[in-house]
């Protein structure tokens, strides 16, 4: 294996090509490093060094919420490491009567989520019917804000009646409501047209179920009698539960969702179904048993469904803290938090909306929180061909480590391209055919002690080749590679390495068309802070 630097000398005066100072000959210069080697055959290595701090990736991290009316938007761009932003989306918005269709959920989802394409963001939404009960202090209309998205309130559609009870005898069913003898049915085709307006939408990470429940969280009422209810000692039926809805919203999810994840409250129901989890009590000891333990006994289901949720700092044991930065700042309580995102392989967490980025102090944890959740990629040993001419085969290989919590969640293209090499454009590309990026697995077993999975993460292995068919000139171009999101056929998803150009492409190094390249390795002064694109995005149809 040659020197890469005798390699490049060798090259450019066998050429005749050292210039003078000042000269231009189209000759581009040597620059030294230590992870590129070439061999005799031709074909180049490259290991990136990996980057040490954290940034935005889609569908995962920090997931941010804005209440309509109440809640600043960020005037940061983008969303300090969100991509992605919870939606509670009210019933009586989506669906007012029966009789309305699809059109009305589609027309409702673009005027909340309008222009999240163009910021690389996307939404997790769920649909709900209660704020708050009265028994909790709610109330059907909100009192100190008109905007028209306000979440607070009671949104049942026009001809379900709202729920009526007796404050006075907790054994008494309620009418109305979830007890309305058409409810069920008209959940079911809700779901459904939900899901038509919802399985395609790039706009749409997952779907957290909710319907049922204050906040649609799936309490008071409850799904099941799994767990007694949290307001008296016992359950009652159509009060405090509701019969068979556990059915009739697994069925109607699992079968309306073919294409995007779906999210419960509580892992202890919905056992008949593969649905992910949203524990939005993350790391609360007083959720001990229905929330981490309850989550543990799912085993290997966080490889193929998300678990997110979010971080309620303000009841139970969390309370003694007043803010998400104090919640997480507190060297006790945030080696708990991250230990249960590494031992639940947690995606996403909530909770942050309220946070301030400006704070010193809270930036290394929020740092460590990002780099902790979902996945985290890294590449080695990526291997090319590093000359070929038209009608060649290149040869690409590189091995993908995902030291992060999660997988990716779904298959998005992976794409090779060749790049211009001064204003670094696409010029010729390719999707490979092989990877499975919902199969680029992180560790499992965490060792809290050690910080460290137990069971490492497996190296996944990328190998193909593909026919370069492109008619560029003679020349040296820059090969590079990127993970695309299918909406646009976008670069999106990032590795966390330095060789990164702005627009969501990682370089690789040089490769010759019709020719040898005069050097391979890329410079790294050419390489951009992922932490500071702000071009990414992706296209709704």
């Amino acid at each position: 294996m040659k020197n890469i630097f005798e390699y490049t000398l060798g090259l450019i005066l066998a050429a005749g090509l050292v210039s003078c100072a000042g000269e231009d000959h189209g000759v581009l210069p040597y620059i030294e490093g230590g992870n590129v080697t070439v061999n005799d055959n031709g074909t180049v290595t490259v290991n990136p060094t990996p980057c040490s701090y954290a940034f935005r990736n889609p569908m995962k991290g920090l997931r941010e919420f804005f209440g309509a009316g109440y809640d600043r938007v960020r005037d940061e761009y983008p969303y300090p490491y969100g991509t992605i932003i919870k939606e509670y989306m009210p019933w009586c918005d989506l669906e007012g009567k029966e009789s309305d269709g699809v059109d009305k959920i589609i027309a409702y989802s673009n005027h909340r989520w309008k222009g999240i394409e163009d910021i690389n963001v996307k939404v997790i939404p769920r649909i709900y019917i209660v704020w708050m009960e009265p028994w909790h202090g709610g109330y059907a209309k909100n009192t100190y804000t008109s905007h028209p998205d306000d979440l607070n309130g009671w949104h049942w559609p026009s001809d379900i009646p709202g729920e009526t009870f007796d404050a006075d005898d907790e054994s008494k069913p309620m009418t109305g409501g979830y007890a309305d003898p058409t409810f069920q049915e008209r959940v079911k085709k809700l779901v459904a047209k939900a899901a038509q307006a919802w399985d395609n939408d790039p706009r749409v990470a997952y779907i957290e179920m909710g319907i049922i429940g204050e906040f649609g969280e799936h309490h008071d009422p409850d799904i099941t009698t799994v767990w007694a209810p949290h307001d008296q000692p016992d359950h009652v039926a159509d009060r405090t539960w509701i019969p068979g809805i556990e059915k009739t919203l697994g069925d109607a999810f699992s079968q309306g969702f073919r294409n995007k994840k779906v999210m419960v409250r509580y892992a202890y129901e919905f056992n008949d179904y593969e649905f992910g989890i949203y524990w939005d009590s993350w790391s609360e000891k007083n959720e001990e048993e229905r929330g981490y333990k309850a989550m543990k006994k799912l085993g290997d289901r966080w490889k193929t469904q998300p678990i997110g949720g979010e971080i309620t700092w303000n009841w139970g044991q969390m309370s003694q803290f007043h803010s998400f930065e104090e919640c997480v700042g507190d060297p006790v309580n945030q080696d708990l938090v991250i230990s249960h995102i590494r031992d639940l392989h947690c995606n996403h967490l909530g909770g942050v909306t309220w946070a301030n980025f400006n704070d010193p102090t809270f930036i290394p944890n929020a740092d460590l929180l990002q780099r902790t959740m979902g996945y985290r990629y890294l590449i080695s040993d990526f291997t090319y061909t590093g000359s070929v001419k038209q009608g060649d085969r290149i040869k690409v290989s590189f091995d993908v480590t995902n030291i992060g919590s999660s997988p990716f969640y779904y298959d998005w293209p992976v794409e090779i391209a060749m790049l211009d090499p001064k204003t670094h454009e696409a010029v010729w590309k390719k999707t490979l055919s092989s990877p499975k990026t919902s199969l680029w697995m992180p560790g499992d077993n965490w060792d809290n002690t050690g910080k460290v999975y137990r069971d490492a993460a497996p190296v996944s292995r990328v190998e193909e080749e593909i026919t370069y068919d492109g008619t560029l000139d003679t020349g040296s171009y820059i090969l590079a590679v990127s993970v695309n999101d299918p909406a646009g056929n976008m670069p999106s998803l990032r590795f966390a390495i330095d060789n990164y150009f702005e627009g969501g492409r990682h370089p690789m190094g040089y490769i010759g068309v019709n020719s040898e390249p005069i050097r391979y390795e890329v410079e790294q002064t050419a390489f951009t802070d992922l932490r500071n694109d702000r071009t990414l995005r992706y296209k709704v149809d």
